[in-house]
Protein backbone atom coordinates (compact mmCIF):
# COMPACT_ATOMS: atom_id res chain seq x y z
CA UNK A 1 0.00 0.00 0.00
CA UNK A 2 2.27 2.96 -1.12
CA UNK A 3 1.23 6.54 -0.85
CA UNK A 4 1.56 7.60 -4.46
CA UNK A 5 0.50 10.97 -3.05
CA UNK A 6 4.06 11.96 -0.81
CA UNK A 7 6.83 10.67 1.66
CA UNK A 8 3.93 9.57 4.36
CA UNK A 9 1.10 7.70 5.01
CA UNK A 10 -2.11 8.56 6.57
CA UNK A 11 -3.52 5.93 8.74
CA UNK A 12 -7.45 5.98 9.13
CA UNK A 13 -8.99 4.51 11.74
CA UNK A 14 -12.51 3.99 12.01
CA UNK A 15 -14.28 3.55 15.14
CA UNK A 16 -17.17 0.92 14.39
CA UNK A 17 -18.77 1.28 18.02
CA UNK A 18 -19.18 5.32 17.76
CA UNK A 19 -19.69 5.63 13.67
CA UNK A 20 -23.96 5.82 13.32
CA UNK A 21 -24.47 6.66 8.89
CA UNK A 22 -27.81 6.34 10.11
CA UNK A 23 -27.81 9.49 12.21
CA UNK A 24 -25.79 11.52 10.37
CA UNK A 25 -25.65 13.36 7.15
CA UNK A 26 -22.07 11.66 6.03
CA UNK A 27 -20.33 14.97 7.30
CA UNK A 28 -17.07 12.95 6.55
CA UNK A 29 -17.55 12.36 2.48
CA UNK A 30 -19.18 15.96 2.23
CA UNK A 31 -16.82 17.76 3.25
CA UNK A 32 -13.34 16.28 2.08
CA UNK A 33 -11.72 17.97 -0.49
CA UNK A 34 -10.09 14.71 -2.50
CA UNK A 35 -13.68 14.02 -2.54
CA UNK A 36 -14.37 16.94 -4.09
CA UNK A 37 -12.57 17.17 -6.52
CA UNK A 38 -13.37 14.05 -7.46
CA UNK A 39 -11.53 11.80 -5.93
CA UNK A 40 -12.97 8.63 -4.16
CA UNK A 41 -11.23 8.74 -0.94
CA UNK A 42 -14.15 8.58 1.11
CA UNK A 43 -16.72 6.04 -0.06
CA UNK A 44 -19.99 4.84 1.17
CA UNK A 45 -21.04 0.88 -0.08
CA UNK A 46 -24.29 1.35 1.07
CA UNK A 47 -26.25 4.74 2.03
CA UNK A 48 -26.87 2.90 5.68
CA UNK A 49 -23.75 0.81 6.35
CA UNK A 50 -20.09 2.81 7.62
CA UNK A 51 -18.11 4.56 5.11
CA UNK A 52 -14.85 3.33 3.70
CA UNK A 53 -11.60 5.59 3.69
CA UNK A 54 -9.35 4.39 0.86
CA UNK A 55 -5.77 5.29 2.87
CA UNK A 56 -3.40 5.64 -0.41
CA UNK A 57 -5.67 8.77 -1.83
CA UNK A 58 -5.99 10.28 1.91
CA UNK A 59 -4.32 13.96 1.80
CA UNK A 60 -4.33 14.07 5.75
CA UNK A 61 -5.86 17.29 6.32
CA UNK A 62 -7.96 15.93 8.80
CA UNK A 63 -11.55 17.31 7.85
CA UNK A 64 -13.25 14.51 8.19
CA UNK A 65 -11.82 13.94 11.97
CA UNK A 66 -13.46 17.29 13.02
CA UNK A 67 -16.58 17.05 11.24
CA UNK A 68 -17.56 13.70 12.08
CA UNK A 69 -20.54 14.29 14.80
CA UNK A 70 -19.76 11.31 16.76
CA UNK A 71 -15.82 11.63 16.73
CA UNK A 72 -15.53 7.91 15.06
CA UNK A 73 -12.49 8.70 12.88
CA UNK A 74 -8.76 9.21 13.44
CA UNK A 75 -6.13 10.09 10.52
CA UNK A 76 -2.59 9.85 11.75
CA UNK A 77 0.83 10.58 9.43
CA UNK A 78 3.04 8.28 9.66
CA UNK A 79 6.55 7.85 7.66
CA UNK A 80 6.00 5.89 4.63
CA UNK A 81 8.81 3.55 5.03
CA UNK A 82 6.93 2.46 8.46
CA UNK A 83 4.55 0.91 6.39
CA UNK A 84 7.46 -1.85 4.91
CA UNK A 85 7.29 -3.73 8.47
CA UNK A 86 3.68 -3.55 9.08
CA UNK A 87 3.29 -7.08 10.91
CA UNK A 88 -0.78 -7.15 11.38
CA UNK A 89 -3.62 -5.49 10.82
CA UNK A 90 -7.03 -6.14 11.99
CA UNK A 91 -9.47 -4.68 9.37
CA UNK A 92 -9.87 -2.01 6.73
CA UNK A 93 -9.28 1.15 8.47
CA UNK A 94 -8.31 -0.62 11.82
CA UNK A 95 -5.65 -1.10 14.60
CA UNK A 96 -2.37 -1.96 13.28
CA UNK A 97 1.02 -3.23 14.33
CA UNK A 98 4.30 -3.19 13.22
CA UNK A 99 7.52 -5.32 13.83
CA UNK A 100 7.57 -7.47 16.01
CA UNK A 101 10.39 -8.13 19.36
CA UNK A 102 13.06 -10.44 19.22
CA UNK A 103 13.12 -13.52 21.80
CA UNK A 104 16.52 -14.26 23.69
CA UNK A 105 17.26 -17.86 24.70
CA UNK A 106 17.97 -17.99 28.21
CA UNK A 107 17.19 -14.42 28.95
CA UNK A 108 13.66 -12.56 29.62
CA UNK A 109 12.40 -9.83 27.30
CA UNK A 110 10.42 -7.57 28.21
CA UNK A 111 7.63 -5.25 26.45
CA UNK A 112 6.92 -2.25 27.97
CA UNK A 113 4.35 0.82 26.88
CA UNK A 114 1.20 2.04 27.01
CA UNK A 115 -2.84 0.32 26.83
CA UNK A 116 -4.07 0.01 22.93
CA UNK A 117 -0.88 0.23 21.47
CA UNK A 118 -0.65 -4.07 20.85
CA UNK A 119 1.36 -5.57 23.55
CA UNK A 120 -1.45 -8.21 23.76
CA UNK A 121 -1.73 -9.09 20.17
CA UNK A 122 2.00 -9.02 19.77
CA UNK A 123 1.72 -11.52 22.85
CA UNK A 124 -0.59 -13.65 20.86
CA UNK A 125 1.34 -13.68 17.72
CA UNK A 126 4.45 -14.87 19.55
CA UNK A 127 2.31 -17.37 21.20
CA UNK A 128 1.20 -18.77 18.22
CA UNK A 129 -3.14 -17.74 19.01
CA UNK A 130 -2.56 -14.99 16.22
CA UNK A 131 -0.92 -15.54 12.54
CA UNK A 132 0.18 -12.19 11.71
CA UNK A 133 -1.06 -11.40 8.11
CA UNK A 134 0.57 -8.17 7.24
CA UNK A 135 -1.63 -6.03 5.92
CA UNK A 136 -3.22 -8.14 3.87
CA UNK A 137 -6.65 -9.06 6.10
CA UNK A 138 -8.45 -9.84 3.16
CA UNK A 139 -6.43 -12.43 2.08
CA UNK A 140 -3.95 -13.38 4.76
CA UNK A 141 -1.29 -15.40 2.95
CA UNK A 142 -1.06 -17.64 5.87
CA UNK A 143 1.71 -19.91 8.40
CA UNK A 144 4.91 -20.18 5.23
CA UNK A 145 4.37 -16.40 4.80
CA UNK A 146 5.42 -15.28 8.24
CA UNK A 147 8.45 -17.96 8.04
CA UNK A 148 9.48 -16.34 4.88
CA UNK A 149 8.93 -13.22 6.21
CA UNK A 150 11.68 -13.61 8.69
CA UNK A 151 13.51 -16.07 7.24
CA UNK A 152 16.89 -13.74 7.40
CA UNK A 153 16.42 -13.67 11.55
CA UNK A 154 16.12 -15.28 14.28
CA UNK A 155 12.69 -15.20 14.91
CA UNK A 156 12.45 -17.20 11.31
CA UNK A 157 14.01 -20.16 13.02
CA UNK A 158 11.08 -19.57 16.10
CA UNK A 159 8.14 -18.94 13.86
CA UNK A 160 9.48 -22.39 11.85
CA UNK A 161 9.26 -24.10 15.19
CA UNK A 162 6.05 -23.25 16.58
CA UNK A 163 4.40 -23.70 13.63
CA UNK A 164 5.11 -27.40 12.85
CA UNK A 165 5.14 -27.84 16.33
CA UNK A 166 8.68 -28.81 17.14
CA UNK A 167 8.47 -25.82 19.82
CA UNK A 168 5.65 -25.11 22.49
CA UNK A 169 4.85 -21.73 23.68
CA UNK A 170 2.11 -20.83 26.42
CA UNK A 171 0.67 -17.59 27.17
CA UNK A 172 -0.72 -16.35 30.64
CA UNK A 173 -3.56 -13.72 29.85
CA UNK A 174 -4.10 -10.81 31.11
CA UNK A 175 -7.62 -10.93 32.40
CA UNK A 176 -7.76 -13.33 35.34
CA UNK A 177 -11.02 -11.70 36.45
CA UNK A 178 -13.05 -13.47 33.67
CA UNK A 179 -10.96 -16.74 36.01
CA UNK A 180 -14.29 -17.27 38.11
CA UNK A 181 -16.33 -17.32 35.19
CA UNK A 182 -15.08 -20.37 32.90
CA UNK A 183 -12.97 -22.22 35.98
CA UNK A 184 -15.37 -24.35 38.61
CA UNK A 185 -14.38 -26.53 41.76
CA UNK A 186 -11.35 -25.61 43.96
CA UNK A 187 -7.77 -23.88 43.34
CA UNK A 188 -6.44 -27.42 43.82
CA UNK A 189 -8.74 -29.41 41.51
CA UNK A 190 -8.44 -26.90 38.78
CA UNK A 191 -4.72 -26.86 38.55
CA UNK A 192 -4.76 -30.95 38.84
CA UNK A 193 -6.92 -31.11 35.77
CA UNK A 194 -3.92 -29.13 34.17
CA UNK A 195 -0.90 -31.11 35.24
CA UNK A 196 0.50 -33.28 32.66
CA UNK A 197 4.04 -32.78 34.31
CA UNK A 198 2.79 -34.49 37.89
CA UNK A 199 4.43 -31.18 38.96
CA UNK A 200 1.24 -29.64 41.38
CA UNK A 201 3.15 -29.61 44.76
CA UNK A 202 6.22 -28.35 43.57
CA UNK A 203 4.72 -25.27 41.78
CA UNK A 204 1.88 -25.03 44.11
CA UNK A 205 4.61 -24.71 47.18
CA UNK A 206 6.89 -22.09 44.85
CA UNK A 207 3.53 -19.72 44.50
CA UNK A 208 2.59 -19.75 47.82
CA UNK A 209 -0.96 -21.48 47.16
CA UNK A 210 -1.03 -24.66 49.99
CA UNK A 211 -3.14 -22.59 51.75
CA UNK A 212 -5.90 -21.59 49.09
CA UNK A 213 -5.58 -25.40 47.40
CA UNK A 214 -9.12 -26.15 49.24
CA UNK A 215 -10.28 -22.60 48.18
CA UNK A 216 -13.19 -22.25 45.52
CA UNK A 217 -12.29 -20.21 42.50
CA UNK A 218 -15.39 -18.07 42.79
CA UNK A 219 -14.03 -17.16 46.04
CA UNK A 220 -10.67 -16.41 45.35
CA UNK A 221 -8.87 -13.02 45.95
CA UNK A 222 -7.34 -10.80 42.84
CA UNK A 223 -3.99 -12.26 44.02
CA UNK A 224 -4.80 -15.88 44.44
CA UNK A 225 -6.32 -15.66 41.15
CA UNK A 226 -3.05 -14.15 39.54
CA UNK A 227 -1.08 -16.61 41.21
CA UNK A 228 -3.04 -19.15 40.27
CA UNK A 229 -2.99 -18.25 36.62
CA UNK A 230 0.77 -18.26 36.65
CA UNK A 231 0.75 -21.29 38.35
CA UNK A 232 -1.05 -23.05 36.13
CA UNK A 233 1.32 -21.64 33.04
CA UNK A 234 4.08 -23.28 34.93
CA UNK A 235 2.64 -26.56 34.85
CA UNK A 236 2.57 -26.64 31.01
CA UNK A 237 5.31 -28.32 29.62
CA UNK A 238 6.88 -25.40 26.58
CA UNK A 239 9.66 -24.25 25.42
CA UNK A 240 8.70 -20.58 25.43
CA UNK A 241 6.79 -19.05 28.43
CA UNK A 242 5.23 -15.90 27.93
CA UNK A 243 3.34 -13.43 30.62
CA UNK A 244 1.22 -10.84 30.19
CA UNK A 245 0.61 -8.55 33.13
CA UNK A 246 2.08 -11.20 35.86
CA UNK A 247 2.07 -8.74 38.72
CA UNK A 248 -1.82 -7.40 39.25
CA UNK A 249 -3.54 -7.74 42.25
CA UNK A 250 -0.38 -9.09 43.92
CA UNK A 251 1.15 -7.73 46.93
CA UNK A 252 4.90 -6.46 47.39
CA UNK A 253 5.94 -9.87 48.73
CA UNK A 254 4.57 -12.12 46.09
CA UNK A 255 5.44 -9.76 43.12
CA UNK A 256 9.44 -10.51 44.35
CA UNK A 257 8.29 -14.16 44.40
CA UNK A 258 7.21 -14.38 40.92
CA UNK A 259 10.22 -12.62 39.97
CA UNK A 260 12.69 -14.80 41.13
CA UNK A 261 10.55 -17.69 39.47
CA UNK A 262 10.78 -15.82 36.16
CA UNK A 263 14.52 -15.39 36.26
CA UNK A 264 15.02 -19.10 36.99
CA UNK A 265 12.72 -20.07 34.45
CA UNK A 266 14.37 -18.11 32.12
CA UNK A 267 17.46 -20.01 32.29
CA UNK A 268 16.78 -23.06 30.94
CA UNK A 269 13.25 -21.67 29.23
CA UNK A 270 13.01 -18.75 26.70
CA UNK A 271 10.52 -16.00 28.98
CA UNK A 272 9.12 -12.75 27.94
CA UNK A 273 6.56 -10.60 29.79
CA UNK A 274 4.70 -7.63 29.40
CA UNK A 275 5.05 -5.44 32.58
CA UNK A 276 3.90 -2.25 33.33
CA UNK A 277 5.56 -2.13 37.50
CA UNK A 278 8.77 -0.48 36.28
CA UNK A 279 10.55 -1.66 39.62
CA UNK A 280 9.53 -5.51 38.63
CA UNK A 281 10.56 -4.84 35.17
CA UNK A 282 14.10 -3.02 35.87
CA UNK A 283 15.14 -6.06 38.47
CA UNK A 284 13.63 -9.12 36.19
CA UNK A 285 14.30 -8.31 32.50
CA UNK A 286 17.67 -8.57 30.67
CA UNK A 287 16.34 -6.90 27.58
CA UNK A 288 13.22 -4.37 26.67
CA UNK A 289 11.36 -3.44 23.37
CA UNK A 290 9.64 0.13 24.29
CA UNK A 291 5.98 -0.10 22.25
CA UNK A 292 5.04 3.02 20.99
CA UNK A 293 2.37 5.19 18.46
CA UNK A 294 -1.27 5.99 19.20
CA UNK A 295 -3.75 4.43 21.35
CA UNK A 296 -5.93 2.09 19.03
CA UNK A 297 -4.51 3.67 16.18
CA UNK A 298 -1.14 1.71 15.33
CA UNK A 299 1.78 0.39 17.92
CA UNK A 300 5.63 0.42 16.85
CA UNK A 301 7.98 -2.19 18.36
CA UNK A 302 11.06 -0.57 19.59
CA UNK A 303 14.77 -2.38 19.03
CA UNK A 304 15.56 -3.93 22.29
CA UNK A 305 17.55 -2.12 24.95
CA UNK A 306 19.13 -3.07 28.31
CA UNK A 307 15.96 -2.42 31.32
CA UNK A 308 17.55 0.39 32.29
CA UNK A 309 18.17 2.65 29.11
CA UNK A 310 14.80 1.58 28.12
CA UNK A 311 13.12 2.34 31.58
CA UNK A 312 14.54 5.78 31.64
CA UNK A 313 13.69 6.98 27.90
CA UNK A 314 10.10 5.84 28.80
CA UNK A 315 9.96 8.01 31.38
CA UNK A 316 11.32 10.79 29.91
CA UNK A 317 8.73 10.25 26.85
CA UNK A 318 11.60 10.54 24.44
CA UNK A 319 13.60 7.90 22.54
CA UNK A 320 17.22 9.50 21.33
CA UNK A 321 18.65 6.48 19.43
CA UNK A 322 15.63 6.84 16.68
CA UNK A 323 15.04 10.41 17.85
CA UNK A 324 11.21 9.20 18.64
CA UNK A 325 9.30 11.46 21.22
CA UNK A 326 6.53 8.52 22.56
CA UNK A 327 4.77 10.99 24.90
CA UNK A 328 4.61 14.76 24.72
CA UNK A 329 5.50 15.52 28.89
CA UNK A 330 8.45 13.33 30.75
CA UNK A 331 7.00 11.44 34.14
CA UNK A 332 9.17 13.11 36.80
CA UNK A 333 8.91 11.59 41.03
CA UNK A 334 9.02 14.30 43.76
CA UNK A 335 10.83 13.74 46.39
CA UNK A 336 8.64 13.96 49.39
CA UNK A 337 9.43 15.38 52.85
CA UNK A 338 9.78 12.52 55.71
CA UNK A 339 8.17 15.13 58.05
CA UNK A 340 4.33 14.07 58.52
CA UNK A 341 1.88 16.76 59.39
CA UNK A 342 -1.82 15.76 60.06
CA UNK A 343 -3.80 19.20 59.79
CA UNK A 344 -7.22 18.67 58.61
CA UNK A 345 -10.36 17.74 60.03
CA UNK A 346 -11.50 14.10 61.34
CA UNK A 347 -13.66 12.48 58.38
CA UNK A 348 -14.04 9.64 59.47
CA UNK A 349 -13.20 6.88 62.30
CA UNK A 350 -14.05 3.32 64.09
CA UNK A 351 -13.16 1.47 67.09
CA UNK A 352 -12.08 -1.75 66.89
CA UNK A 353 -14.01 -4.01 65.38
CA UNK A 354 -13.96 -8.15 64.02
CA UNK A 355 -15.64 -9.95 61.06
CA UNK A 356 -15.84 -13.73 60.85
CA UNK A 357 -16.03 -14.85 56.89
CA UNK A 358 -16.25 -18.42 56.96
CA UNK A 359 -12.68 -19.72 58.07
CA UNK A 360 -11.18 -16.25 57.67
CA UNK A 361 -10.83 -13.70 60.48
CA UNK A 362 -10.04 -10.38 61.00
CA UNK A 363 -9.27 -7.87 63.38
CA UNK A 364 -9.25 -4.05 62.97
CA UNK A 365 -7.59 -1.68 65.32
CA UNK A 366 -9.06 1.57 65.91
CA UNK A 367 -8.35 4.15 63.37
CA UNK A 368 -9.33 8.09 62.33
CA UNK A 369 -8.99 9.50 59.13
CA UNK A 370 -8.63 13.47 58.11
CA UNK A 371 -9.55 15.66 55.74
CA UNK A 372 -6.81 16.09 52.61
CA UNK A 373 -5.09 12.62 53.26
CA UNK A 374 -4.57 9.72 50.91
CA UNK A 375 -4.00 6.67 52.82
CA UNK A 376 -2.74 3.32 51.74
CA UNK A 377 -3.49 -0.31 52.58
CA UNK A 378 -0.29 -1.92 52.52
CA UNK A 379 -0.12 -6.47 53.26
CA UNK A 380 -0.03 -9.56 51.70
CA UNK A 381 -2.65 -10.66 49.73
CA UNK A 382 -5.44 -12.29 51.24
CA UNK A 383 -4.68 -10.77 54.59
CA UNK A 384 -8.39 -8.66 54.53
CA UNK A 385 -7.65 -5.27 52.50
CA UNK A 386 -10.87 -5.70 50.53
CA UNK A 387 -12.95 -6.82 53.57
CA UNK A 388 -11.41 -3.60 55.30
CA UNK A 389 -12.62 -1.28 52.42
CA UNK A 390 -15.45 -3.24 52.43
CA UNK A 391 -16.18 -2.43 56.11
CA UNK A 392 -15.60 1.27 55.94
CA UNK A 393 -17.78 1.23 52.92
CA UNK A 394 -20.02 -0.07 54.42
CA UNK A 395 -20.76 -3.09 51.77
CA UNK A 396 -20.53 -5.75 54.77
CA UNK A 397 -21.04 -4.40 58.60
CA UNK A 398 -18.45 -5.94 61.17
CA UNK A 399 -19.38 -8.73 63.76
CA UNK A 400 -17.97 -6.39 66.41
CA UNK A 401 -17.38 -2.53 66.83
CA UNK A 402 -18.54 0.62 64.98
CA UNK A 403 -17.81 3.05 62.06
CA UNK A 404 -19.00 6.66 61.55
CA UNK A 405 -22.32 6.88 59.23
CA UNK A 406 -22.50 10.48 58.82
CA UNK A 407 -19.88 10.49 56.19
CA UNK A 408 -21.01 10.01 52.32
CA UNK A 409 -19.01 7.71 51.08
CA UNK A 410 -17.49 6.81 47.03
CA UNK A 411 -15.98 3.20 46.96
CA UNK A 412 -14.62 1.69 43.57
CA UNK A 413 -14.30 -2.55 44.60
CA UNK A 414 -11.69 -4.54 43.30
CA UNK A 415 -13.63 -6.25 40.97
CA UNK A 416 -15.82 -3.99 38.38
CA UNK A 417 -18.81 -5.32 36.72
CA UNK A 418 -19.35 -4.98 33.03
CA UNK A 419 -22.73 -5.90 33.02
CA UNK A 420 -24.34 -2.43 32.70
CA UNK A 421 -26.00 -2.70 29.72
CA UNK A 422 -25.37 0.90 27.79
CA UNK A 423 -22.36 3.33 26.94
CA UNK A 424 -19.65 5.01 29.27
CA UNK A 425 -21.66 8.15 28.66
CA UNK A 426 -24.92 6.64 29.38
CA UNK A 427 -23.11 4.66 32.69
CA UNK A 428 -21.71 8.23 34.06
CA UNK A 429 -24.68 10.53 33.18
CA UNK A 430 -26.66 8.25 35.48
CA UNK A 431 -24.05 7.99 38.01
CA UNK A 432 -23.07 11.85 38.34
CA UNK A 433 -26.08 14.01 37.23
CA UNK A 434 -25.30 17.07 37.08
CA UNK A 435 -21.27 16.67 38.33
CA UNK A 436 -21.23 15.69 34.86
CA UNK A 437 -20.93 19.10 33.93
CA UNK A 438 -18.97 20.41 36.93
CA UNK A 439 -16.09 22.23 35.46
CA UNK A 440 -13.56 20.49 38.43
CA UNK A 441 -14.74 17.08 37.60
CA UNK A 442 -13.65 17.73 33.93
CA UNK A 443 -10.93 19.27 34.20
CA UNK A 444 -9.05 17.34 37.00
CA UNK A 445 -10.75 13.81 36.85
CA UNK A 446 -11.91 13.38 32.91
CA UNK A 447 -9.55 14.53 31.28
CA UNK A 448 -6.49 13.87 32.45
CA UNK A 449 -7.84 10.36 32.31
CA UNK A 450 -9.08 10.54 28.95
CA UNK A 451 -12.65 9.30 29.37
CA UNK A 452 -14.34 11.27 26.57
CA UNK A 453 -12.98 9.22 24.12
CA UNK A 454 -14.43 6.17 25.45
CA UNK A 455 -18.08 7.63 25.90
CA UNK A 456 -19.26 6.42 22.87
CA UNK A 457 -18.38 2.94 23.38
CA UNK A 458 -20.21 -0.14 25.11
CA UNK A 459 -19.31 -0.60 29.03
CA UNK A 460 -19.36 -4.59 28.25
CA UNK A 461 -16.39 -3.62 25.29
CA UNK A 462 -14.20 -1.88 27.43
CA UNK A 463 -10.50 -3.31 27.92
CA UNK A 464 -9.18 -3.78 31.59
CA UNK A 465 -7.29 -0.54 31.46
CA UNK A 466 -10.23 1.39 29.90
CA UNK A 467 -12.61 -0.25 32.65
CA UNK A 468 -10.31 0.62 35.49
CA UNK A 469 -9.75 4.41 34.31
CA UNK A 470 -13.93 5.20 33.93
CA UNK A 471 -14.63 2.98 37.26
CA UNK A 472 -11.95 5.54 38.98
CA UNK A 473 -13.62 8.31 37.13
CA UNK A 474 -16.58 7.57 38.37
CA UNK A 475 -15.63 7.13 41.74
CA UNK A 476 -13.33 10.36 42.27
CA UNK A 477 -16.59 12.30 40.66
CA UNK A 478 -18.70 11.30 42.94
CA UNK A 479 -20.14 14.18 45.61
CA UNK A 480 -18.24 12.48 48.85
CA UNK A 481 -16.46 12.96 51.86
CA UNK A 482 -14.61 9.34 51.91
CA UNK A 483 -13.20 7.67 48.70
CA UNK A 484 -12.04 4.13 48.99
CA UNK A 485 -10.08 2.79 45.60
CA UNK A 486 -9.45 -1.04 46.10
CA UNK A 487 -6.51 -1.79 43.77
CA UNK A 488 -6.76 1.56 41.44
CA UNK A 489 -3.26 0.68 39.60
CA UNK A 490 -4.47 -2.93 38.55
CA UNK A 491 -4.27 -3.17 34.28
CA UNK A 492 -3.08 0.69 34.22
CA UNK A 493 0.01 1.30 32.28
CA UNK A 494 3.17 2.95 34.04
CA UNK A 495 1.85 6.68 32.48
CA UNK A 496 -1.52 6.47 33.58
CA UNK A 497 -0.78 4.60 36.65
CA UNK A 498 1.42 7.79 37.08
CA UNK A 499 -1.54 10.06 36.18
CA UNK A 500 -3.76 8.40 38.60
CA UNK A 501 -2.17 8.83 41.73
CA UNK A 502 -1.47 12.77 40.36
CA UNK A 503 -5.29 13.10 39.85
CA UNK A 504 -6.48 11.27 43.31
CA UNK A 505 -3.03 13.52 45.74
CA UNK A 506 -4.79 16.82 43.77
CA UNK A 507 -8.40 15.91 44.16
CA UNK A 508 -8.07 15.14 47.85
CA UNK A 509 -5.78 18.15 48.40
CA UNK A 510 -8.12 20.83 46.29
CA UNK A 511 -11.60 19.71 47.67
CA UNK A 512 -10.31 18.52 51.19
CA UNK A 513 -11.53 14.92 51.04
CA UNK A 514 -9.69 11.96 52.16
CA UNK A 515 -9.13 8.81 50.63
CA UNK A 516 -8.04 5.07 51.15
Amino acid sequence: MENELGANLHIAILDREKCHPKKCNHECQYFCPPVRSGTPTIEFPDRDLQPVINEPLCIGCGICVHRCPFGAIKIVTVPDELNHDLTHQYSLNSFRLYSLPVLNQGKVTAVLGQNGMGKSTTMKIMAGLLTPNFGNYDNPAGKEAVVKRFANSVMGDYFRGLYDDTRKAVLKDQNIDMIPRVVKGTIGEALKKRDPQGMLDEISAEMGLESSLNKEVKSCSGGELQRFAVATTLLRDADVYLFDEMSSYLDVSERIRISKIIQNLARKKTVMVVEHDLALMDWVADSVHIVYGQTGTYGIISEQRTSNKAINSFLEGYMREENVRIRSYSIDFQQKSDRRTSTGIEVASWSEMAISLGDFNLKLNPGLMRSGEVIGVLGRNALGKSTFAKILAGVISPDSGTISRTLKISYKPQYISTEYDGTVSSLLMQALRENMQNTMVKNEIIHPLEIEELYDLSVQDLSGGELQRVSIAMTLSQDADLFILDEPSAHLDSAYRMSTARIIKRVMENNRKSCL
